[in-house]
């Protein structure tokens, strides 16, 4: 593509170079950077991309675009040019939608965010849309997947570059929607700023992330950027902000969106809401009443928090304009989803459970709805990550003390931290409990191999953190 057409669409500072270039490609990564592509520098979390404009330009960078003035004081790109922006972020996100030319013009983009439920959700959607005959695609945390094709998900949320590049490739191969986990992460980063979403989904807001975000306050408000987002472009029939209503943080939401709001929930007053609602290991039962009618559905999963995920998914197809027989038929068809109340299958015939709980909230949750399916005793195993929320793992620890038997607290990818010192604070909650009965051991493998072997007949075992990893 030529350089002229990008130009088109940022707002450019300052310029000095040569206009008269074709672009191969865009990187944000330097280390990827091949003679005739643009590299465009960004500030992360950790990293600041102008740091290695010598080196993208020493690789054969032909246009650098960054928030530094190019010439006397800045840098000389000798290969071709050098733009200054005020803002790299929001420059890549209109660079990579020129450049990969809008590839989501045919296709419906739904975003799901919240702090738990939303892999759960974009499962029981994408299931719902296959019945109903379309062709979606998830991008996820599990991995990002289209008919035919399923890679791994390095985040939850890919940057706006990696994520348009995607959609081009869904786009190609005739994907007619798209459903996306959408992290907190990628809202306060932009990464999503390029993207139409007709339909935006709430699941919840309880404590995550405050490592990043530093408060509830600053977590929440990154939410609320994707609701604020949906606005219609001319592209879009359906714009709809789908919301939880019995979270206090989704009823807050409903009065900041301009958008046309289905509420769901258990009370009366929201436009989708579940009643009857039965739960055993076979599976969750319950009978959902719509604004297009009610209907009898029935699902494999296990958790009573689960008919939560199932009305946003429903709500989130109404939305989009799919009938309710779809919708019933597209609930039932998930036998479950990959280690969220993950039952996993042993030669004991022990009922142990694999869930990727890993905050506070999650893990009461979880544990709630697994002590409705024990008989016996409740044994649980986790840890918490390094260089996260450090305020979550003494909650954590007496959460667990209160709701289980029996805690095997164990180690969790701590990354740079110590083991022993996340385990120490795991710790203090779970005594806070009054819970005697845990033990401490590092070795992950081994404290499950533990728990497993101290199961008796009746008993359960819950894994959680780790999830689809474990």
């Amino acid at each position: 593509m030529q350089l002229e057409q990008l130009m088109e669409v940022i707002e450019i500072v300052d310029f000095q170079g040569d206009h008269d270039l074709e672009i191969a490609n865009i990187y944000y990564d330097s280390r990827a950077i091949k003679p005739g592509a643009m590299f465009v520098a960004l500030k992360g979390h950790t990293q600041d991309g102008h740091h290695f404009i010598e080196d993208a330009i020493s690789k054969g960078a032909s246009v650098v675009v960054s928030e530094l003035p190019p010439g006397p004081g800045g840098f000389r790109n000798k290969n071709g040019a050098m733009i200054q922006v005020r803002d790299s972020r929001e420059a890549l996100s209109r660079l990579a939608v020129r450049f990969f030319d809008s590839p989501f013009k045919k296709m419906n983009l739904i975003g799901i965010t919240g702090t738990n439920g939303k892999t759960t959700t974009a499962y029981l959607l994408e299931s719902i849309l296959v019945v109903a005959g379309r062709k979606p695609g998830v991008l996820g945390t599990i991995n990002y997947r289209f008919p035919g094709h399923v890679r791994e998900a390095p985040v939850t949320t890919p940057e706006c570059l990696d994520l348009m590049r995607i959609l081009r490739e869904m786009a190609d191969n005739a994907v007619s929607d798209v459903v996306m986990e959408v992290s907190s992460h990628s809202l306060d980063q932009g990464r999503v700023r390029g993207c139409p979403f007709c339909v935006a989904i709430l699941t919840n807001i309880s404590r995550d992330h405050l490592d990043y975000h530093r408060s509830m306050e600053a977590y929440f408000e990154a939410k609320t950027l994707l609701f604020k987002s949906l606005t219609s472009d001319g592209l879009r029939r359906r714009v709809r902000a789908v919301i939880n209503a019995d979270d206090p943080r989704g009823r807050e939401l409903i009065k900041l969106t301009e958008a046309r709001v289905i509420a769901y929930g258990m009370g009366k007053e929201c436009d989708v809401r579940a009643e009857e609602v039965k739960v055993s290991r076979a599976g969750l039962t319950a009978r959902l009443i719509t604004p297009e009618g009610e209907m009898e559905i029935g699902s494999a999963l296990i958790g009573e928090f689960d008919i939560y995920n199932i009305m946003a998914a429903a709500a989130g197809a109404l939305a989009l304009g799919i009938d309710l027989k779809s919708i019933c038929f597209g609930l039932r068809q998930p036998k479950g989803v990959p280690g969220r109340l993950e039952q996993v299958r042993n030669k004991r015939g022990l009922a142990l459970v694999v869930d990727y709980a890993h905050t506070p909230d999650a893990l009461l949750k979880a544990l709630g709805a697994v002590r409705l399916l024990t008989e016996g005793r409740l044994l649980t195993v986790f840890g918490c990550g390094g260089d996260r929320d450090k305020g979550k793992r003494k909650a954590m620890g007496r959460v667990a003390g209160l709701e289980s038997d029996m805690v095997f607290i164990t180690s969790d990818n701590p990354r740079t931290e110590d083991p022993g010192t996340i385990a120490s604070q795991i710790e203090e909650g779970v005594i806070e409990s009054g819970l005697k009965d845990y033990i401490l051991d590092l070795d992950r493998e081994n404290a499950i191999q533990r728990a497993v072997k101290m199961a008796h007949n009746g008993d359960l075992v819950l894994i959680a953190g780790k999830g689809h990893e474990t």
